[in-house]
């Protein structure tokens, strides 16, 4: 068996990174075997390598490898790209054609970006997974096949199986071995050497001095995060060997190249809210029940005034009732505005204690007792400030989540919850 560092040689794997060395590793060991391998990582990391190591290291090496990329290949035809078709399954089948799975019989078949495969052809891979059978497009007869399938991916496959983009069992299959590549930005010390790699074959193939980058271009290139990968890397050595004349290269030089990307940023993984569901629950009921309390000392206010403007036989009539909600004519207060109250962003903690304490009485924010006939649904007021909201942002959900002060998690959740 060939060491690691051979390995890397012949198939020109620049890098003395550990994880790179594990994937190799992985890839040298599986070699021999049959069983189905998926190569992970982002985009630009080299993945098109690992299959080439497994085919020339296994005793398929003298049949046919076949790279297809999955991505590329329109749904409509992608089946019979691999699988074939009979002369007049479709229109355009003019003759009989051979997929890749008959022509790649005894050898390797590489799956790049496998996750980008429609429903309906990953039935039919895993079918060929299972026993090594295949239907040609058009055609009822079952035809046999012995080809060992590497996968390549840059697709989260667990995020694609919870939302049913690919199948599970489709994937336990082609994931027997899993051989993940990590991103240049966590290679820190190959990637100098690897740009000096790439400045040295310009140079030889364009026929010019090979560029080289000072300390302070070097401090750059290492702090550059290479959203693009080796990729990346390798487009930004070609221009910079092409387009510049001086061969010594500064770091001002080299930031001329890279895309508006701050290169002291760490790596994104994941992103985290910064307020709780509870806390976004609780600044809708704030604004509801503010907007209620206005809305109920008006309606108040104008029952009154209509009432004091009205016959005195309307006053006898419903003199009971000015009594009950705002007491005798000596002790009615209802005549002088109350102050509106503006909830100011460090009132919460303050609101939530003053709302639980049922037996202040001189609580002026919820002071007023309001009887059975009075109470307003709050769920109801909810369901209209949310409707009005989306009606004015013609159904954007995001700019309705903006309006109304609530992230747009919590405005999903309404939504469905009241059936909107």
């Amino acid at each position: 068996m060939e060491s690691v560092q051979a390995i890397k040689q012949r198939f020109e794997i620049i890098g003395n990174d550990p994880k790179l060395n594990r994937a190799v590793e992985k890839a040298i060991q599986v070699a021999p075997t049959d069983i189905s391998v998926l190569v992970t990582g982002e985009s630009g990391v080299g993945k098109e390598s690992i299959p080439k190591i497994i085919h020339a290291l296994s005793h398929r090496k003298h049949g046919k490898y076949i790279a297809v990329n999955c991505g590329a290949i329109p749904e409509g035809t992608i089946d019979s790209e691999l699988f074939g078709h009979e002369k007049g399954s479709f229109t355009g089948a003019t003759n009989t054609r051979e997929g890749y799975f008959e022509v790649a019989d005894g050898g390797t078949i590489f799956l790049d970006e496998v996750g980008e495969l429609p429903l309906t052809t990953q039935v039919r891979l895993l079918r060929v997974l299972e026993n090594g059978e295949f239907i040609k497009v058009g055609s009822s007869q079952v035809q046999k096949t012995n080809v060992r399938i590497v996968a390549a991916t840059n697709v989260n496959m667990f995020d694609a199986i919870e939302k049913g983009k690919f199948r599970e069992d489709l994937f336990y299959r082609l994931s027997t071995v899993d051989i993940m590549l990590p991103p240049l930005r966590e290679r820190k010390d190959d990637i100098h050497l690897l740009f000096r790699k790439f400045a040295s074959d310009f140079a030889h193939k364009y026929k010019m001095p090979a560029i080289k980058l000072d300390d302070s271009a070097v401090e750059i290139l290492l702090k550059y995060r290479w959203s693009g990968n080796i990729r990346q890397l390798r487009n930004v050595a070609e221009q910079i060997s092409v387009l510049e004349t001086k061969r010594e290269i500064s770091s001002q030089t080299l930031l001329s190249y890279l895309p508006m990307e701050n290169p002291n940023l760490p790596s994104v993984i994941g992103t985290k809210k910064s307020e709780s569901d509870f806390s976004n629950e609780r600044e809708i009921l704030y604004k509801v029940l503010f907007d209620m309390k206005s809305d109920l000392n008006d309606l108040k206010k104008l029952t009154m005034e209509l009432m004091q403007n009205g016959s005195s036989k309307v006053q006898e009539a419903n003199k009971g009732l000015i009594q009950k909600i705002y007491g005798k004519p000596e002790e009615n207060a209802i005549f002088e505005e109350e102050p509106r109250v503006e909830m100011l962003p460090n009132q919460n903690n303050m609101i939530q204690e003053e709302f639980e304490d049922d037996d202040d009485d001189q609580n002026y924010l919820f002071a007023e007792t309001v009887d059975e006939e009075e109470t307003l649904s709050l769920e109801a007021k909810e369901i209209e400030l949310i409707k009005k909201s989306l009606e004015r942002n013609k159904g954007k959900r995001k700019a309705a989540a903006d309006e109304l002060g609530i992230s747009e998690r919590t405005l999903y959740r309404k939504i469905k919850q009241y059936d909107l």
